[in-house]
């Protein structure tokens, strides 16, 4: 069954194909957004960036959005507890940076973020996410304005469908829902019933997340929600050719087969190469232990090349290793 349609709009931006890498802290930076655009996402999110450091002039997070023009269309997402910040914040990135898109982030759920009054913790109250998000829409008028949101703190405080309309009054241009609350974490299912009732309230593109571990879960949430888009997370770690079979199923093909295990360590081989020349030799090796962890598994022989590579000292250890499996 093809679900081929009509290009995917955001505001003024148009997207090619409607997947999405998920902005995941620690993992997408510039390396990972480059391998997945290769592969075919239709767009590319920074990892969550914080305010704050934004409007201190933090190398380090200045450094967090620092992006090629390869990567367009890009997100930015930005966090923070006060309308003062995230509007300041949001006018600095686009000014210094000009982002296809600034995304607000009112989805995570991890409490050093939370117990300061960011991420999902704005989910408690609405009030709050309205003044954060009306401040950063009247911003950058000239920059679509995204959210990436929970269900709700808790299952007693479910916010899905009313946030629609309301996101959608302010001015938003699209929200992408991960249907787990703050207090789910990352346990249990992703309700995705609740996307599909978010879809009904609103007429903005939704973008449905959450427990999308394959191709074929791009197709079903496709159809069970009527969502405009999918965006993919974990399912795409160590795994960027995820992309590649998904836009073959959207557009009615047959896909691909899984990687050789030649390819996969190339493609491990090429996002190392991008981390060194990103982030520098010291910094990018010990950011690529985790990336090993997720590329090396899946076949025989997987787990003491896995372990060796991550307990390597330094970049040419890690080549050898990776020369000695082609």
């Amino acid at each position: 069954m093809t679900h081929f349609k009509k290009k995917l709009q955001i505001g003024n931006i148009n997207i090619d194909f409607p997947f999405f890498l998920a902005p995941m802290a620690g993992v997408t930076d510039y390396a990972f957004r480059v391998i997945a655009k290769e592969f075919g996402a239709g767009i590319v999110y920074s990892e969550f960036v914080s305010a704050h450091g934004i409007i201190r002039k933090n190398e380090k997070t200045l450094k967090m959005i620092q992006f090629s023009d390869f990567e367009r269309p890009i997100g930015i997402q930005i966090f923070g507890d006060s309308p003062d910040v995230m509007s300041r914040a949001a006018r600095m990135v686009v000014d210094k940076f000009s982002p296809d898109i600034l995304d607000i982030n009112y989805g995570c759920p991890v409490p050093k973020v939370t117990k300061r009054g960011a991420g999902s913790a704005a989910l408690r109250d609405l009030c709050l996410m309205d003044d954060i998000t009306v401040a950063v829409v009247e911003a950058v008028p000239e920059v679509p304005v995204t959210v990436k949101m929970r269900s709700g703190w808790d299952a007693n405080s479910i916010v899905i469908p009313e946030v629609g309309p309301r996101l959608e009054k302010i001015g938003v241009k699209a929200i992408a829902l991960h249907p787990r609350t703050t207090k789910q974490s990352y346990n249990g299912e992703a309700n995705w019933t609740l996307i599909k009732n978010l879809k009904e309230s609103t007429t903005l593109p939704v973008i449905g997340n959450g427990d999308i571990k394959s191709p074929d879960d791009v197709m079903r949430m496709f159809d069970r929600t009527g969502c405009d888009g999918v965006m993919v997370g974990r399912g795409a770690l160590g795994n960027p050719w995820f992309f590649k079979e998904a836009n073959a199923l959207y557009k009615g093909e047959t896909p691909p087969g899984a990687p050789s295990i030649l390819d996969r360590i190339s493609y491990c081989r090429r996002h190392f190469d991008h981390m060194i020349a990103w982030h520098g030799e010291k910094i990018g090796t010990n950011l690529m232990r985790k990336h090993f962890g997720w590329y090396i598994r899946g076949f025989d022989g997987a787990a003491p090349l896995r372990k060796e590579l991550v307990c390597s000292s330094n970049k040419e250890a890690m080549v050898t290793i990776l020369n000695s499996i082609l």
